[in-house]
């Protein structure tokens, strides 16, 4: 790792283009299924190259791994499935200790060393008792301690409270959505989170989109800076925001491209899909991969220094209207959400497309949603999006979440239903 950031910016671009070079050339000879894939493949013509996609790698483990891997001489793993689309990958042991070895280059930019510093957990865990029991014992080596996300009453958030005054926390990392909860408990009791915890130093969030009112509302109520993290499980940490609060691409052990709908490659500030490349994963490969998000990489991005300026979500997150129109769904999320929590009533909600014209808000909340806000709602998303739409709502004790603890914001069933 320090071997490759000791590059300059002209060594950096050729390191990059050989790393590309060499990891497409080893999976054609020895991948038989990558073989098969680009079979049409100039691997000295980049844009000759395949996109491929999780649906490509829905096969069984065994069909996807190069000559010479088992699952006994590789790391193995599955995606959490938030996409609709789990897979079990596998990486080989040199390429995982480098993603280990980005993840601690990132956080020490905060002067945290993630092996040992005392960590507040917000993730899940698994509920059986072999992977429950792993992950305590993980935890356990790690010196972190895990909150239970699947309980956001105010006598969990409360018994959070009390771990807090009680354990010397020196940052905190997980999803985003359970932290929001506990910003906004906090914000309830006038409590600042470093005024009882002084050992707090940073709050790290991942895996849910993490919209600029909460990000302020946690910097608020934790009085500590928060910091972003984009990752996949099957590749590496994709991004980590600095202290200079820019979004800066791994360009150590990745290249991220931005493609169109026809895979053309697109400039510095343009929208387009997230495609990236593991530069040393031997053991199966991920060329061109399409991780499934929409952002932007900015204009004063440089190879070396890639910056994601926006990350828009999901490709799959996207509304089809009556009309034929699409709109991304966390985009409406988010206007309702400034209707929605501006008396402070609903904690948590989610939007799920039902039919073309049809969505349901189902939300958490102490009173019920009054009518004349339903009528808001209502008036907002067909102005943003287009008349006749059919806007349902209802309450809940509790949402679901995915089995790995995380809140799916926006979903459409449409692809399901029709």
């Amino acid at each position: 790792m320090k071997a490759i950031q000791k590059k300059n910016d002209t060594e950096f671009k050729a390191y990059i283009e050989a790393r590309k070079q060499e990891i497409i050339a080893y999976h054609l000879k020895h991948n038989p299924f990558y073989k098969s894939f680009a079979k049409n493949t100039n691997p000295r013509d980049w844009n000759t190259i395949p996109v491929i996609t999780k649906k490509d790698l829905q096969h069984p483990l065994e069909t996807l791994l190069s000559d010479g891997f088992s699952k006994k001489n590789s790391y193995i793993d599955k995606t959490s499935g938030a996409s609709g689309q789990p897979f079990i990958f596998s990486k080989d042991k040199f390429t995982h200790a480098l993603t280990w070895s980005v993840i601690m280059d990132r956080f020490s930019w905060f002067n945290l060393n993630f092996n040992t510093t005392k960590q507040a957990r917000f993730y899940g865990i698994p509920l059986d008792k072999k992977g429950y029991y792993i992950e305590k014992i993980k935890d356990f080596i790690s010196n972190r301690y895990r909150f239970n996300v699947f309980d956001l009453n105010n006598d969990a958030l409360e018994n959070w409270l009390t771990d807090f005054k009680k354990k010397p926390f020196v940052y905190m990392n997980g999803y985003t959505s359970p932290m929001v909860q506990f910003a906004k408990y906090l914000q309830r009791k006038k409590i600042v989170l470093k005024s009882i915890c002084p050992t707090l130093k940073a709050c790290v969030v991942t895996s849910e989109m993490l919209f600029d009112d909460d990000k302020q509302l946690m910097e608020t109520q934790f009085g500590v800076p928060i910091i972003n993290e984009y990752g996949a499980s099957e590749l590496d940490l994709i991004a980590f925001e600095n202290t200079q609060n820019e979004w800066i691409v791994n360009s150590e052990t990745l290249f991220v491209e931005i493609l169109d709908e026809n895979n053309h490659v697109l400039p510095y500030g343009e929208e387009g899909r997230l495609v990236i490349t593991s530069l040393y994963n031997k053991a199966q490969p991920f060329i061109r991969y399409d991780i499934g998000d929409i952002g932007v990489l900015s204009k004063k991005s440089t190879p070396k220094k890639p910056i994601l300026e926006k990350l828009i979500g999901r490709t799959n997150d996207m509304a089809i209207l009556p009309s034929g129109k699409k709109a991304a769904g966390l985009t409406f999320y988010y206007i309702t959400k400034s209707i929605i929590e501006d008396d402070g009533n609903v904690k948590e909600f989610i939007i799920e497309q039902l039919k073309r014209n049809t969505f349901k808000i189902y939300y958490v909340s102490d009173n019920d949603i009054s009518p004349d806000k339903m009528d808001i709602i209502k008036n907002e998303m067909e102005n943003y999006l287009e008349s006749g739409l059919i806007i349902l709502f209802e309450k809940q004790t509790t949402l679901k979440r995915s089995k790995s603890g995380k809140l799916k914001q926006f979903s459409s069933l449409i692809y399901t239903n029709e």
